[in-house]
């Protein structure tokens, strides 16, 4: 387990990220718990933990220093990415995991008691049918459908102000000439994730 640690700390330091021991211990024992639901429950194809911790774990703290705001929705969080690794980096933020898989929000729910995540709360719902208390400074994506369907299902989820934040592997050009005119792409980001080969892009849209 001290290959897996040093190559996290190795890669969040690439990514020009500080965490504490205690935000590791909790990034990796993540990892360990959804590698053995992974057994049962099949969240995720990737099965090593090496692999986990770059595809996962980096991929999804790659966006951190691009956030703006207190409060994010994570829509279609899966098995929690990138909600819970940003959740560890960030105690201070709140984050919603939305998901209408019944598996995964069980697999949530157990992950969010074991690491005592409070900052965490679980929805098994589908994302034009959830209905938040309050509004999000952000909206997180990473493997929801299209940009459009993303500003479809999610713009009503949005604070005045408030962005969606979109990953994506390849730059989605086709899906970019697609949005609704009311809103822009306020940034674009390529991004470099430690170990990993494949493109990596985000983009942070907002309303006109």
């Amino acid at each position: 387990m001290e290959g897996i640690k040093t190559r996290l700390l190795t890669g969040i330091a690439e990514l020009g990220l500080v965490v504490s021991n205690q935000q590791s211990e909790l990034l990796i024992n993540y990892l360990i718990l959804l590698q053995k639901w992974n057994k049962a429950y099949n969240l995720t194809a990737i099965r090593d933990l090496d692999a986990m911790v770059s595809k996962h774990l980096l991929d999804s703290l790659s966006i951190a220093p691009y956030l703006q705001g207190n409060r994010y929705l994570d829509v279609g969080t899966g098995a929690g990415l990138p909600g819970i690794p940003l959740a560890i980096l960030y105690p201070d933020k709140q984050f919603s995991l939305l998901d209408s898989n019944g598996k995964k929000t069980r697999f949530l729910i157990e992950a969010r008691q074991q690491l005592k995540l409070l900052n965490v709360s679980i929805h098994s719902e589908r994302a034009e049918l959830f209905q938040p208390e309050e509004p999000y400074d952000g909206v997180l994506s990473r493997a929801f459908a299209s940009l459009l369907d993303m500003v479809n299902g999610c713009e009503k989820h949005l604070a005045p102000g408030g962005r969606l934040y979109a990953m994506k592997g390849v730059f989605p050009d086709t899906e970019l000439s697609q949005l609704p005119k009311h809103f822009i792409v306020e940034h674009s980001y390529s991004l470099s994730v430690p170990n990993v080969d494949e493109d990596r892009h985000l983009l942070v849209l907002g309303r006109c």
